[in-house]
């Protein structure tokens, strides 16, 4: 048996813990657009989330793009997310996540309140 001093250590580079975070970023909207009808709502959770994340020792950093569905309560999705990545990303690599940053890319707007699309319809219809 190896002691423990002389086992050397088990490194979790941070492209990986991005990774984790984008999925848990990912589930966290998923399951935020299973109660919402909205149609706006599914096309911004089938988005993957972008995520950048810093590590230093067994502590992580974590930074996550992504894009929501609106009309909605951004606030609420954003602490979904958030929670859920500091959950997801703890439970997976065993590190503390003492800061996750959420910020909103693009809002998707349900396609028939487009402006461009309401500009099309009326000049179709007059002629």
């Amino acid at each position: 048996m190896v002691e423990a001093g002389e086992r050397g250590a088990t490194r979790i580079a941070d492209r990986v813990v991005a990774k984790i975070a984008s999925q848990a970023a990912r589930e966290a909207l998923r399951a935020d657009a299973a109660t919402a009808p909205d149609a706006a709502l599914t096309d911004a959770a089938a988005a993957r989330p972008n995520a950048v994340a810093a590590v230093r020792g067994g502590v992580a950093r974590v930074r996550v793009a992504v894009e929501l569905g609106y009309p909605s309560d951004i606030g609420a999705q954003c602490g979904a997310v958030r929670r859920h990545v500091v959950e997801r990303v703890g439970e997976l690599t065993g590190m503390e996540v003492p800061e996750v940053a959420v910020m909103v890319e693009r809002l998707h707007v349900p396609r028939w309140e487009h402006p461009e699309q309401r500009a099309h319809r009326g000049r179709d219809r007059v002629r």
